[in-house]
């Protein structure tokens, strides 16, 4: 009868764990290609400082990273409640235990090309346009700011939705490898010094986002059919219809060739 219980309890305990490792691995899932990954770097560093300073006898930073202990689950639950949220979304909609895909390289190439079509397209009937390329970063939060549409991206509803006096056509659209997650998004503004007083809200709105995020934003002016590129806080404008394209592929085909830098942010936000 002992072994019988013996492997009933081991049994218990395997499974036990790999349920347990299976929710945090679609946790960290859940997580992973959003701004909750930087805090959590936060936290590491926290639980990092506290360590050290036990080890080499700190008193004064070992008693405040007690105290940030102390408070840290409430400050978890404040945090991350966008997060948490949208796990129990997902449990409730049975989307938490389905496989997290990953998209393809044609697919990738699908969206270059129909983020350049509608782009050079906009650019030459100069309808003003605003869209963001999520990366590695989400944002999920900038989504809920605007319509969900989470339609199948192309070219031609781009440009549906960027026509004036349509009711969408202000604001960004978040785009997620190959869908329109959201349009009408309202997105952070700049407070770059750098940022020519000449451009409007769309430009100040994509370098705000880029600042923020690993974003690209392509904006197409209004006034001057123009394209302008904003990435990492920086804004490079008057982009060719082959430099938009090179970009694209850059930011979503990354290869192992290095990729070539932006100039100086003071340079391309000043640039006429």
């Amino acid at each position: 009868m002992e072994p019988l219980q013996d492997l009933w309890q081991m049994v218990s305990v395997i499974v036990d764990i790999g349920i347990v490792s299976y929710v945090f691995y679609k946790l960290l899932m859940l997580i992973r290609g959003t701004r909750a990954i930087q805090l959590i770097q936060g936290i590491v560093i926290i639980v990092l400082a506290w360590v050290m300073s036990s080890l080499l006898n700190l008193r004064t930073l070992e008693w405040l990273m007690s105290q940030a202990f102390t408070y840290g689950v409430l400050v978890i639950l404040i945090i991350f409640q966008p997060e948490l949220r949208r796990a129990l979304e997902q449990l409730g909609r049975g989307r938490f235990f389905m496989r997290t895909s990953t998209q393809s390289q044609p697919d990738r190439l699908a969206v270059v090309e129909a983020c350049y079509k509608a782009a050079m397209q906009m650019s030459q009937r100069r309808i003003g346009a605003l869209m963001v390329l999520e990366r590695k970063i989400g944002l999920n939060d900038i989504i809920e700011t605007g319509t969900r549409l989470e339609a199948k991206l192309s070219a031609e509803l781009l440009i549906n939705i960027f026509m004036p006096n349509t009711p969408l056509h202000d604001g960004a659209v978040i785009i997620r490898d190959g869908t329109i997650m959201a349009a009408g998004c309202y997105l952070p503004l700049s407070e770059s010094p750098f940022i020519d007083k000449a451009l409007g809200t769309r430009h100040r709105a994509a370098v705000g986002v880029s600042e923020v995020a690993d974003c690209l934003c392509i904006v197409v002016s209004e006034e001057t059919g123009q394209i302008s590129l904003a990435s990492d806080g920086v804004l490079e404008r008057n982009v060719t219809g082959e430099e938009l394209f090179q970009r694209l592929r850059e930011a979503l085909i990354p290869t192992p060739k290095k990729v070539r830098s932006f100039r100086s942010k003071k340079e391309r936000n000043s640039d006429g």
